[in-house]
């Protein structure tokens, strides 16, 4: 590449860049980190630990986005300028140099560009994610497991953290069911690609005779919303039942009534958490993601009286695909609503989503 492209390069850069600087707010996120850090001196700020927990981390991914944008275009005006100089058009070592360090830089710079598509309500929320067995016994909930350790190595490989909330195993192997947390910066913008019915196609690991079976498990994902954002709850609507958590053991564990089941009658929503060490702590969890639930239902709710009038509304049903998993005869993922597919089956069940969570944000940029 000649010197003068690899300059206009750069200028491009510098261009998206600056457009970047309005589609992630930069200026707006600086004043935000401005309230919060006056709140964080406050001499009682961690009296409510749990509010000065999340504000404090709240205030670093802020400051963390702004710093990576300063950083990259620090960078690249640094860049041209070194490339404006007479001596790197003379200079071979020089010009190589530099075109090496455009490449870097725009791959960087493409990174963060991924961050512009999060413009959804919630998408900076944690997330909380559950995955139920569809019919087929042993095979389904394998298959249920396998969505789960997909999800918790992707989860891994983002640096987030794990909570699991509910689980109900299979008898022989597999999940029924499981329900967990997710806690990270735009924990559920990345994971809400993955709401909808999963599809499996294989050959059995369970059937002697060796023959392709079709499994499937729904997967819902919801923004874990605070109290104050979601929906209220009327006492009498709600019924409350302890007993006993199951569980490997330990301490409290199967002997004290710690688990809470929380029952809203209205639309019968039931949310069930378990593995925490108190009935309060399960019981604050378990609110938590009921009116995260009630809060998703009512925006759906909402949508759809939209979509009607508009006469594009068409009724969801759980045997809705949105992604198949073709281990045999051939090797294929597929989205259905982005058509995004990839032949590696063995890097996406190893948690390698990145692919189909970008397509996902583009195809909600175009519709």
């Amino acid at each position: 590449m000649e010197m003068q492209e690899v300059v206009k390069s750069i200028e491009n850069l510098q261009k998206k860049l600056s457009e970047m600087y309005d589609i992630l707010d930069i200026a707006k996120k600086q004043s935000q980190v401005l309230v919060i850090a006056e709140e964080v001196n406050k001499p009682d700020f961690w009296k409510d630990q749990e509010n000065a927990t999340k504000k404090s981390r709240e205030m670093s991914d802020l400051q963390a986005e702004i710093n990576l944008w300063s950083k990259y275009d620090k960078e690249t005006k640094d860049l041209l300028e070194i490339a404006k100089l007479d001596e790197a058009d003379k200079d071979v070592n020089m010009r190589e140099i530099i075109e090496k360090q455009y490449y870097i830089l725009e791959k960087n710079i493409l990174k963060l560009e991924f961050n512009t598509l999060f413009d959804g309500k919630h998408d900076r929320e944690n997330a909380i994610v559950a995955i139920h067995s569809g019919s087929g016994g042993t095979e389904a909930q394998d298959w249920a497991e396998m969505l789960l350790r997909m999800y918790l190595r992707y989860i891994d490989q983002k640096g987030w953290k794990t909570t699991i909330l509910d689980e109900s195993k299979g008898q022989e192997a597999g999940l029924k069911s499981v329900t967990f947390r997710v806690e990270g910066t735009f924990a559920y913008g990345h994971l809400k690609s993955e709401h909808g019915t999963h599809r499996l196609v294989r050959i059995s690991p369970f059937d002697a005779e060796k023959m392709r079976h079709t499994s499937f498990a729904l997967v819902e994902v919801i923004p874990e919303l605070e109290e104050e954002e979601a929906v209220k709850i009327d006492e009498k609507d709600l019924r409350i039942d302890t007993f006993m958590a199951g569980g490997n053991g330990g301490q409290s564990v199967n002997t004290t009534y710690s688990a809470v089941r929380l029952v809203h009658i209205p639309t019968g929503i039931t949310v069930t958490c378990q593995n925490e060490k108190s009935q309060q702590q399960n019981r604050k969890l378990a609110m938590k993601v009921l009116l995260s639930r009630l809060q998703k239902l009512q925006e759906e709710k909402d949508e759809e009286e939209r979509l009607k009038l508009r006469g594009e509304y068409k009724s969801p049903e759980w045997g809705s695909q949105i992604r198949s998993y073709v281990l045999h005869p051939y090797h294929m993922v597929k989205d259905l609503r982005t058509r995004y597919e990839t032949t590696d089956d063995e890097g996406v069940l190893n948690g390698e989503l990145d692919g189909f969570v970008e397509a996902y944000l583009r195809y909600l940029k175009n519709t």
